[in-house]
């Protein structure tokens, strides 16, 4: 069965009429999302008409997804499951954060190799104390919109939930803690004498990482890669998305919006529960 879920602030009953009369479906009010089922004649061309011409956030789900045999969403860090980019702001604190962000963007849209970019990034960190990473933790970072909500209502029906992250594990680590997450993957920075050496200490984890660690998660639950929601922002996460049941394109770079399955532009990471169908308070 072919279904539009949408959601936003501005979907009214006569938007969500007006677009399942548009594709011969039939449309379903929910308290927090809309689904329009049984639709026909919609692909990608007209699903960028539809985005271009409302407000709100407009899915197609995949026909192939099953969204009650879900088990396993899999989110990348940085500008996704929080508002920030920490390898920024920690330059910031060396007055380098223009040029560290300028490459981090880059790297984001595709336009450079990732794990080249983030040595580089890294390296201009050199001799940093070590305590900026709280700083950065306790005054700068904070979770995306409908991030909490999201972590526990997914608990609640059954989800495990992983964190994996081109960024820093003093990041995830904590955040893992934080949130109760059941699986987390970063990069460690590599520090010596309470400063940072420039450097990460073993490998890179980058796109190929991302992707292996996605499939390690399903092998430890012992579930199939269809059965996981992968979500991120950046070009990196795009090797995840491959396998994943469903991949969500989050406030995403233009080369992810194109290539996941869905997006959401409007909405808070608590849009997810809509595409999963499932109700929360």
């Amino acid at each position: 069965m072919t279904t539009l879920v949408l959601q936003g602030k501005t979907l009214t009953h006569e938007l969500a009429e007006q677009i399942a009369h548009q594709y011969s479906g039939q449309f379903n009010w929910y308290k927090h999302y809309v689904t329009v089922t049984h639709v026909s004649g919609i692909d990608a061309e007209a699903m960028h008409q539809l985005r271009q011409q409302y407000d709100f956030d407009i899915n197609l789900i995949p026909e192939q997804f099953d969204h009650r045999a879900a088990k396993l969403l899999v989110t990348d860090m940085d500008s996704t499951l929080i508002t920030i980019e920490c390898i920024d702001e920690i330059a910031d604190f060396m007055n380098l954060k223009p040029e560290v962000a300028a490459i981090t963007e880059s790297a984001m849209r595709g336009e450079i190799d990732f794990e080249t970019s983030l040595r580089k990034r890294v390296s201009l960190l050199k001799g940093l104390d070590v305590e900026v990473l709280e700083r950065v933790y306790d005054e700068r970072l904070r979770l995306s919109p409908g991030a909490e909500l999201m972590v526990s209502t997914l608990k609640q029906h059954g989800f495990s939930l992983a964190l994996v992250s081109g960024g820093f594990t003093f990041f995830t680590d904590r955040l893992k803690q934080r949130l109760g997450l059941d699986f987390a993957q970063a990069n460690k920075l590599a520090e010596k004498d309470g400063k940072l050496t420039g450097e990460v200490d073993g490998d890179i984890c980058g796109a190929q990482t991302k992707a292996d660690f996605l499939l390690s998660c399903c092998d430890k639950m012992n579930i199939v890669a269809e059965q996981t929601i992968a979500v991120g922002d950046g070009a990196n996460d795009l090797l995840m998305m491959e396998p994943a049941g469903l991949s969500v394109a989050y406030h995403a770079k233009p080369k992810v919006q194109q290539q996941a399955a869905t997006a959401i532009n409007h909405n808070g990471l608590d849009a997810i529960l809509g595409l999963l169908q499932l109700e929360y308070n």
